[in-house]
């Protein structure tokens, strides 16, 4: 059963493959805010699989977040994710993201309950049109 109050939290250390210019989102070798998107949003949906139904999963559905500072190669980063509200099969999550000298990130994540079957057979079916 799903409450709020279900926190979440990752590690990982910057490379080089997730710095902005070997993302593609810009030119310098610092942290991507596409991968702070990627591990907010794997920290989120890893939290509450646990109490979801069998064949169940999330889906990302809104983010507003803000990339708030800059980290570099080799430094670590921490993402930290907490429920704050369920409506329905509607999730939203607060999230803030830190390397070792602070804050990087702070916003909200929103994710929707699926039937893991019925939504990839739905998204499948794209390619018959």
């Amino acid at each position: 059963m799903l409450t709020t109050g279900i926190t979440g939290e990752q590690e990982l250390t910057v490379t080089e493959e997730l710095t902005a210019a070997a993302m593609g989102s810009g030119a310098l070798r610092v942290f991507a805010t596409p991968a702070m998107i990627a591990l907010i949003e794997k920290t989120a949906w890893e939290s509450v699989q646990g109490e979801l139904e069998e064949g169940s999963g999330t889906v990302g559905t809104a983010l507003n977040v803000k990339h708030v500072a800059a980290s570099p190669v080799g430094m670590k980063i921490t993402c930290k994710t907490e429920l704050v509200k369920v409506d329905g099969r509607a999730l939203t999550f607060a999230v803030k993201a830190y390397d070792e000298a602070g804050l990087i990130g702070e916003g909200e994540h929103e994710r929707f309950i699926v039937y893991n079957d019925k939504f990839q057979a739905k998204a499948d079916a794209k390619l018959q049109k």
